[in-house]
């Protein structure tokens, strides 16, 4: 491509002038003879012609962008989402410019305010923060949205997904099969979500609480937890761990202390990406409904309301070989 060519290059070349390539490069608004815009066509290919899109957004009134903010693409969810926006976006004419804080909250602030100012209609942000504080941001006004967030954020729509009663099915679903109090390996802040539905479960039962080990919520994260969980002669018949990722890391430590999966302990996690269905045995999970996440991320992007609401969407248990069944 010659990124030199212009318009009135292509215009030359096909004997028409810049107004009729115009027309034919962007659809409208005057139509064009077929014999015309066959001739535009050949001389946009042959010269390499390419529309600038800055200057189509302004000749439209709209940048036809999305911008999405995700922690971390090395995890298989925010790849998941990711791929699940794009997708959603690209049916309804959009493209996405996708940006990766790496798990920084500072980072995320700056994604948010590059993303602004690059021209897109509206900001889709996975955050790495529990409770997110965007009033601050200092970059240019678009709307925003929060995708698969656990807690409503006063100010902004937010998406996630019934990670209480998620988790409280995956626990009681351990439990039914009769192995005593469920462990927990989960990270972040004592008593968010997951946390509280795995007591739920637990005092529905009347089992009692197993213990608890946090860690990162990383392969690392559950690698450790696991191993200090079940080091010890009394450790827990069964888990559920609160991520996939973490679980990931909880079977090799169950493998590297010679305990089988599922007969010595039976494991639960949470989150559905595919990497629960090639681990051995295959991950029971708690699958959360990414497709239908991404959907209403972008409708409500696209079409901001005046209330800024929490929608909440229900989570599926996806039984396998790794509970005993």
């Amino acid at each position: 491509m010659n990124p030199r060519v212009t318009r009135a290059d292509v215009a030359r070349y096909a004997g028409v002038s810049s107004a009729v390539v115009s027309y034919v490069v962007n659809g409208g608004p005057r139509p064009v003879a077929e014999a015309t815009a066959a001739r535009v066509r050949e001389a946009v290919e042959l010269l390499g012609y390419r529309p600038n899109p800055s200057a189509q957004a302004l000749r439209r009134g709209s940048s036809r962008l999305l911008g999405h903010v995700v922690p971390d693409l090395g995890n298989p969810l925010w790849a998941q989402f990711a791929l699940a926006v794009e997708d959603v976006a690209a049916g309804r004419g959009y493209d996405v410019l996708l940006a990766s804080t790496e798990g920084g909250a500072e980072a995320e602030h700056r994604r948010i305010d590059t993303l602004a100012a690059r021209g897109v209609e509206a900001l889709i942000v996975t955050s790495v923060l529990a409770r997110p504080d965007l009033v601050a941001r200092s970059g240019p006004r678009v709307p925003l949205v929060l995708l698969n967030t656990f807690f409503e954020v006063p100010g902004f729509p937010s998406l996630g997904v019934d990670a209480l009663g998620g988790a409280r099915e995956g626990t009681a679903h351990l439990l039914g099969h009769g192995y005593g109090p469920v462990g927990l390996v989960i990270g972040g802040e004592a008593g968010e979500l997951r946390e509280q539905g795995w007591r739920a479960a637990a005092r529905d039962a009347g089992t009692g609480e197993g213990p608890i080990e946090r860690g990162e919520f990383s392969r690392a994260g559950g690698y450790a937890a696991g191993t200090r969980m079940f080091s010890r002669p009394d450790h827990p018949r069964a888990v559920f761990v609160a991520s996939d990722l973490q679980a990931v890391g909880v079977l090799r430590a169950l493998f590297e202390l010679g305990l089988r999966v599922p007969h010595d302990v039976a494991v639960i996690s949470f989150d559905g990406t595919v990497e629960t269905e090639f681990t051995t045995p295959q991950l029971t999970t708690v699958r959360q409904p990414v497709a239908a996440m991404a959907a209403a991320a972008v409708a409500r992007a696209l079409a901001p309301a005046e209330t800024h609401d929490r929608q909440v969407l229900p989570a599926e248990l996806v039984l396998r070989a790794s509970c005993g069944c």
